[in-house]
């Protein structure tokens, strides 16, 4: 079963147990770096609990996921035009001032993290800044059906170096909020700087 399969198969028990996580701790380090009514593009939206939250906080909000599905969701819950997109297919130039990628690049080949990062870094503004998440670890690995790629300090610092313009501002490791779960986050927030 491919990843996406999963998503979609899953998308109701997904939901359920992602949705009422409390994020606000997580958004404060990504929301102080934008202005008012920013515009933020929520990378592997899942459900869209994340964009109802910035919509919600006035934030001009895009999102896309990959999974039908989850896309289907996250319309009916946030009431946006949700993309069915994956992150290999992001091909905006300097359109926004934050991206989102909780827990959505995990789910990319290591071997293409570089491409979208490049893509994401390109999709930015100069000053903008992009949220992302990892499963804290250094392997390539599997469960339950989906494909994972774990990042530790040192693997993000080197994805990092090699991406133009790419500047880290913060890196931190937090325990998953979900009640049942006891798993380590590797949170990173980079700053796409001025050529």
């Amino acid at each position: 079963m491919k990843t996406i399969d999963y998503y979609n198969k899953y998308a109701e028990e997904f939901t359920a147990s992602t949705f009422e996580v409390d994020m606000e701790s997580l958004y404060q380090p990504f929301l102080a770096e934008l202005s008012e009514g920013a515009r933020i593009l929520d990378v592997g939206c899942g459900s869209g609990r994340d964009t109802l939250a910035f919509k919600n906080k006035g934030y001009q909000v895009e999102a896309i996921d990959y999974s039908a599905e989850l896309v289907k969701k996250a319309k009916g819950l946030t009431g946006i035009e949700v993309r069915q997109q994956s992150f290999y297919e992001l091909n905006e130039s300097e359109k926004y001032d934050g991206i989102w990628a909780c827990a959505s690049l995990l789910h990319c080949g290591r071997d293409r993290l570089p491409e979208v990062m490049g893509r994401i870094i390109k999709a930015l503004k100069p000053n903008g800044v992009c949220y992302m998440s990892f499963k804290y670890g250094n392997t390539d690995r599997e469960k339950e059906g989906r494909s994972f790629t774990d990042l530790n300090e040192q693997q993000a610092h080197e994805l990092i170096k090699q991406i133009d313009q790419a500047l880290l501002l913060q890196q931190w490791i937090t325990i998953d909020k979900r009640p049942d779960r006891t798993e380590e986050w590797l949170n990173i927030l980079i700053k796409k700087e001025q050529a």
